[in-house]
């Protein structure tokens, strides 16, 4: 209605979109539409996008081509030729942000939730197709860290390059407690020797050689004992023979 009281011409696609934008404020959105009816042309989604400064940039195409290619060097290229021409870091990271999170609501199958012009939505699809959600996931929170980042950075592009590194190289995901490591694949037509538990090594045995006792000597001043019973032999005379 308001629209029309002003005699502009605007598709509901872009109209949707002021009213995202605004979330529920109405101040904003008679604000947001003010702005756009100002151009004096006819309202679509990439008008909208243009000046409002969401539309997805050329860049954030070939960013996101090349964390699907896992090519850091052309990321860096891609930061470095946006920070080069004007565009704040910040800014650039929400584009890249809501970007990867249209992609991800393709994957999830709520693609009508993404406002996007036809050729923008051809490039998401090929995107998404090329993309696990997981590490859709892990993108997003890479560079939403940069996104939320405060002003006044040394480098400015050193949040940009951090998140870009961290996407192609994800962390390798944490084992639970307690589960095993598993051994790596054996090449085809290898057979894997069994594992035999280590054999430890001999420690020094130390032998101490114990000297034989030395025979007594008997006591001159003791008497001798008597033999044993088993030492007595008794000779047995015979008897005479009388004549």
């Amino acid at each position: 209605e308001m629209a029309d009281a002003e005699k502009g011409e605007v598709d509901d696609e872009a109209l949707v979109m002021i009213a995202r934008q605004s979330t529920g404020s109405m101040r904003d959105a008679i604000s947001l539409l003010d702005q756009l009816a100002s151009t004096g042309q006819h309202i679509t989604l990439a008008t909208a996008q243009t000046v409002l400064g969401t539309a997805t940039s050329q860049l954030v195409f070939g960013l996101v081509d090349a964390l699907q290619s896992r090519q850091a060097a052309d990321g860096l290229a891609v930061v470095h030729r946006a920070l080069d021409g004007g565009t704040d870091p910040r800014q650039f990271a929400r584009q890249v942000v809501e970007y990867l999170r249209a992609l991800l609501l393709i994957r999830m199958g709520s693609g009508d939730q993404v406002e996007a012009t036809p050729e923008q939505r051809a490039q998401m699809g090929k995107h998404a197709s090329g993309m696990e959600t997981g590490w859709i996931m892990e993108c997003i929170r890479a560079f939403n860290a940069s996104a939320s980042e405060t002003r006044g950075g040394w480098q400015p592009s050193l949040g940009l390059e951090l998140a870009l590194v961290e996407s192609i190289q994800p962390r390798p995901a944490a084992l639970p407690a307690g589960s095993a490591v598993a051994p790596p694949a054996q090449p085809p037509g290898q057979v894997q020797p069994p594992v035999r538990p280590p054999v430890p090594e001999p420690s020094e045995v130390y032998q101490e050689t114990v000297a034989a006792p030395a025979p007594l000597k008997p006591d001159p001043k003791k008497p001798a004992a008597p033999p044993t019973s088993a030492s007595v032999q008794t000779v047995v005379e015979p008897e005479a023979v009388p004549p």
